[in-house]
């Protein structure tokens, strides 16, 4: 492999366009996701509405969604894709598939986060009158700010992960590189130094999100 100028610009464009898929796509499935991980929630049969069949419905599809392979998902997405962006190929196409991939896993993350609020902070608002959306906005979601901040950590990273594997169908960002390069062309320098800037995009994201977390955390106050 010959480091270049050419070679530095390719390996620029990869990282930008991995940085850009993974947050891109994290954001999207984060509106999709909350809300999700919300209804999960609060329609248990130990939530604040409890509507068991919505939630057991919805549980269902969601786990349905999870247990697709990302690879799988993102070739049955393909017609999607292409409706969608107007093409398969390149940084903005993978965006669907990703967003289809994460949300189901955000819900989750969501739902396991808001779990993990004291029941009696709950109890406590409820009997002071507070509404269903009340009791989310100034409750579930402040309580259970440091928990999202981790599980927006591991969610995240994993987005990353699956924007490495799109570079199979022509995805664009580091994983294209590593597999065009890396694989095809026996390449095996260039390999090792894709793999290594997707290691050290995880640790900053892994370090930043836990430094956020630990400053929104009251209890080490």
């Amino acid at each position: 492999m010959t480091w270049d100028s050419t070679t530095v610009n390719m390996l620029l464009q990869g990282i930008w366009e991995t940085i850009f898929m993974t947050f891109a796509s994290s954001f999207l499935a984060y509106v999709i996701g909350i809300p999700l991980g919300i209804i999960l929630v609060v329609t248990d049969a130990d939530g604040i509405k409890p509507i068991p069949v919505l939630q057991k419905v919805l549980g269902l599809i969601i786990n349905l969604l999870r247990s697709v392979p990302f690879i799988i998902l993102l070739i049955m997405m393909i017609p999607v894709t292409r409706a969608i962006m107007g093409t398969t190929l390149g940084a903005k196409a993978i965006i669907p598939p990703l967003v289809a991939a994460a949300a189901p896993y955000i819900a989750r993350m969501v739902e396991s986060s808001f779990k993990e609020v004291d029941p009696g902070v709950i109890e406590a608002a409820q009997s002071m009158g507070a509404t269903t959306w009340q009791i989310i906005w100034k409750v579930l979601l402040p309580e259970a700010k440091p928990s999202l901040l981790v599980g927006a950590a591991i969610s995240i990273t994993t987005v990353l992960g699956y924007s490495a594997m799109s570079g199979f169908v022509g995805g664009g960002g580091l994983g294209n590189i590593a597999i065009n390069y890396g694989y095809y062309r026996y390449e095996t320098e260039m390999m090792f130094v894709t793999v290594v800037i997707l290691v050290v995009i995880v640790q900053i994201i892994q370090e930043t999100w836990m430094k956020l977390s630990k400053v929104s955390d009251k209890r080490i106050r």
